[in-house]
Order: C-alpha cells, then structure tokens, then sequence
C-alpha cells in the first residue's frame, strides 16, 4: 500500500467518525407553534428564540434542522420528538 493510499484510507475512517447528522423537523397540520416551541426547548435544549425561530422556518419552508451532531446523540432526541407526535428524522 502506498503512502498516499495510506493517507486517504485515514482520511475516510476521520471522515466518517466525524460526520455530522442533523435532526429535520417537518411541518404538519396538527402541533400548534407553542406546543413545537416547548418541545424543542425541552428535548433539544434550545432557548426560547431559537425554538421560536425554528419553529417560523418549520412552518414557512416546510422542514428546518432543529439539531446537528453524532448520530448516537441524536437518536434519542429524535425519538422523544416523534413520541410527542412531531414528524422529524434523522438526516
């Protein structure tokens, strides 16, 4: 294996140990705008604002992503919010 080969194959194992997933939250007809605002202050440990400000972008583009991590972290955190009847994945 040469040098180079080396390198990139380290370089892909840093790549995927460090990617980045994100939790998208879509909008629907059901949850009302304060009902989303606590439940992403709660679940996702956003402050009221950026709750807010999420849930405008929810509502007005159609998705928005709430929370951005490692997978493993996110899990949970996603599955609380489809518990609470929002729909949301795992990107």
């Amino acid at each position: 294996m040469s040098t180079i080969e080396k390198i990139q194959e380290e370089l892909d194992v840093l790549t995927e140990e460090t990617r980045k997933h994100e939790i998208i939250l879509y909008n629907d007809d059901v949850n009302t705008f304060d009902f989303v605002i606590d439940s992403l202050v709660s679940v996702c440990e956003h402050t009221p604002e950026q709750a807010e400000q999420c849930t405008v972008l929810v509502h007005y583009k159609g998705k928005c992503a709430v929370k951005t991590g490692e997978y493993k972290d996110l899990e949970s955190k996603c599955s609380k919010l489809l518990q609470l009847g929002l729909s949301a994945e795992i990107l």
